[in-house]
């Protein structure tokens, strides 16, 4: 059998939890930031749950050894 490769920008994007659920940061966080409120910047540093279960899958796909 061929080895399972990891896709390094998916693995770069997203985070399991310990209980085994998908997170991924926000979008928005890197430039262009001047005009945002600092309540916008603040959130921006919280993860988000991946709740759809077809990018679930896709993520668990591209990066089966996820950690």
């Amino acid at each position: 059998m061929p080895k399972l490769k990891t896709h390094k920008a998916t693995a770069k994007r997203f985070k399991r939890t310990g209980t085994g659920k998908l997170v991924r940061t926000h979008i928005g966080k890197s430039h262009l930031r001047r005009r945002t409120s600092k309540r916008v910047k603040r959130s921006f540093d919280k993860t988000e749950e991946v709740v759809s279960k077809r990018a679930v899958r896709r993520v668990s796909r591209l990066a089966p050894f996820l950690k």
